[in-house]
């Protein structure tokens, strides 16, 4: 039959047995979807080379998606071009040898197969027996991989010395074979980042944590210590250094902290052994690895998204201090803007230390893994964090193409910002409330800004304030517990005092229609003229003049920034109108506005003839 001839006889027993088999070629005979400890869920084959059966067999998590779509099914023929042979151990029946299968391809769907191929049965171990998962008794309990991700071996003065015996260099593991299914490995990786440590106090506790970014010949992972591994391990470990590591916890990667080609990360943890890689030539070890993205592509990432970027600095702007609003702590900033070959621009803030120290004067070209996608009235800009790695003029190849590229660009060169902001909002659209109802705005996965002249014609006063938690950097409301005291559920605290914050829930109109929106603590200030402690004292003292602040804003037209998001809470999904700035209409600057609208919409033009 001619698929029988596809299927690697014999491939099951010689992987079991730790034996190199290539791209073996196996059919599936089922498909079980199985409870994962997380939120992952698996899927556990059973699958057969012809000749054996092997009911132990995983897909990695990130191909589910071809057993949902329904990609994998019944009778199909796979090619594994990656796997990992790992041992679980299970407390009622022992340990058990599993088939991870991290890449494969399909080759015939199995709706075209139609029915099981050949008289497959399990693997008989030396012994005569029956082995269930189809693994012989002669498979070693070490995870091993097949070629493509193959342990090898390495000498080390840590053996010789007698340093430590329980760290097992025999098999190093390449990085990108690592996952959570096994439990004995050891890397050898150069450490090409190293955070300082950081401290956090919630209501769950305090604690601390560092991370580093391991690399080898395969490819990258992150490392965290928390708590006692942090106070363990962050003396010991210096950048760019290459260690042996093994042991240690590997879960899935939060992808929302860390852009390294990894769907795994590793947390340190007390079973974890870190000792120098001393007699070995570092030089073949690779530095750094950057993910660049281009420039003009910034703007398409999503907020918070994780970027590498190179450009040339253009222009530095100058250090200045501000004040965190959060923790009071005054902070050291400096706005830097880049260019590359796209001939786009973007703003990056670099913060403290290496705000104070930039030195933009020779427009250096700088190099940034790490960076965090900001977004301000629809621009877009890149802020560093603690992990960020920032390099001045790095000796990379593409350091030296944009060198040349830019030192010949001729002086009148243009670049178009994706950090510029208007005046009248990111998107630079000014609009009528129905303008912007038609024009379906907020509808995106992201909020859209625009600007308007509308009128206030309705405030609900008495449920403008509330009561929030006095500490400086925080904003939650306060529950009363009619004793005299106040819980603050964030901060897991009690106090005697509270502030009063301003929350405003306003209507606002003009010719072509009403919207009701929402004006938070500064921006109702701003509007009401008073703040809201003030305001505060006035709804305890007397309502009269309580009610008269609001009553002076009525009806009076303003020019107004907003922002539209489609947001979704207690499962209704509704726009959102937000103001993030209010002031008087300048009449001058409207009626010049309204004419230049009037000119461009009958064709009129100002140019002399």
């Amino acid at each position: 039959m001619e698929y029988e001839k596809m299927l690697t006889k014999g491939a099951l027993k010689s992987i079991m047995n730790n034996e190199d088999v290539k791209d073996p070629v196996m059919q599936v005979l089922g498909v079980r979807k199985i409870t994962a400890a997380g939120a992952n869920e698996r899927y556990r084959l059973l699958i057969s080379d012809g000749h054996n059966l092997n009911s132990f067999a995983m897909l990695a998590t990130q191909l589910n998606g071809m057993v949902s779509s329904g990609e994998i099914n019944e009778f199909s023929i796979l090619k594994i071009k990656r796997h990992i042979i790992s041992s679980l151990t299970d407390r009622s029946k022992g340990s058990k040898q599993v088939m991870i299968l991290i890449d494969l391809a399909v080759m015939v769907p199995g709706d075209v197969v139609g029915s099981k191929i050949g008289d497959p049965k399990p693997i008989i171990d030396n012994s005569g027996q029956i082995v269930e998962n189809g693994a012989s008794a002669s498979v070693d309990s070490i995870p091993q991989s097949n070629s493509l991700a193959k342990p090898h071996s390495v000498q080390s003065s840590i053996i010789n010395n007698g340093l430590q015996r329980d760290i097992d260099v025999s098999n190093i593991h390449p990085i990108n074979s690592l996952s959570p299914y096994q439990n004995k490995w050891t890397i050898r990786a150069r450490v090409v980042n190293k955070a300082p440590v950081r401290t956090w106090n919630n209501q769950r506790g305090e604690g601390k944590l560092f991370s580093m970014d391991l690399l080898d010949e395969s490819g990258e992972i992150r490392a965290t210590a928390f708590n006692s591994e942090c106070d363990k391990f962050f003396d010991m470990i210096e950048l760019n250094k290459v260690y042996f590591i093994t042991r240690g916890v590997i879960k899935t990667a939060n992808k929302k902290f860390s852009n390294l080609n990894n769907d795994y990360e590793l947390t340190l943890s007390n079973e974890t052994q870190i000792f120098p890689c001393h007699d070995f030539d570092d030089s073949q070890m690779p530095a750094l690895k950057f993910n660049f993205v281009p420039l003009n592509q910034v703007k398409d990432v999503d907020v918070d998204g994780i970027v590498d970027v190179i450009g040339v600095c253009q222009t530095a702007g100058e250090l200045t201090m501000l004040m965190s609003k959060t923790t009071r702590k005054e902070l050291k900033k400096r706005d830097v803007t880049i260019v590359d070959q796209s001939l786009s621009s973007v703003t990056i803030t670099l913060w403290d230390t290496q705000a104070e120290d930039f030195d933009g004067s020779l427009q250096p070209v700088i190099a940034i893994k790490g960076s965090r996608i900001r977004e301000f009235m629809g621009s877009k800009s890149l802020s560093l964090l603690v992990s960020t790695v920032m390099q001045i003029n790095p000796d990379i190849e593409e350091a030296h193409r944009l060198r040349g590229w830019y030192d010949s660009l001729p002086s009148n060169a243009e670049f178009t910002s994706i950090s510029a902001r208007s005046d009248v909002g990111g998107n630079n659209q000014f609009l009528t409330i129905k303008g912007a109802q038609l024009a379906q705005l907020g509808s995106g996965d992201k909020a859209d800004y625009y600007s308007m002249y509308s009128h206030l014609i309705f405030v609900k006063s008495e449920s403008a304030l509330y009561k929030a938690c006095p500490k400086p950097d925080c904003q939650k409301k306060v529950i009363d517990r009619n004793d005299g005291t106040y819980r603050c559920e964030k901060c897991n605290d009690e106090t005697e005092n509270f502030k009063y914050r301003l929350m405003l829930s306003a209507q606002l109109s003009d010719s072509t229609g009403n919207q009701w929106v929402t004006m938070f603590q500064e921006t109702a200030e701003s509007l009401l003229g008073t703040t809201s402690a003030e305001l505060g004292r006035l709804m305890e003292e007397s309502k009269e003049e309580y009610s008269d602040v609001f009553q002076r804003q009525m009806f009076k037209l303003f020019d107004i920034r907003a922002r539209a998001k489609m947001e979704t809470y207690n499962n209704e999904t509704r726009l959102k109108v937000s103001i993030f700035g209010i002031k008087p209409i300048d009449y001058k600057v409207a009626s010049a506005k309204l004419i230049a609208t009037i000119k461009r919409l009958s064709g009129i033009t100002t140019s002399v003839i």
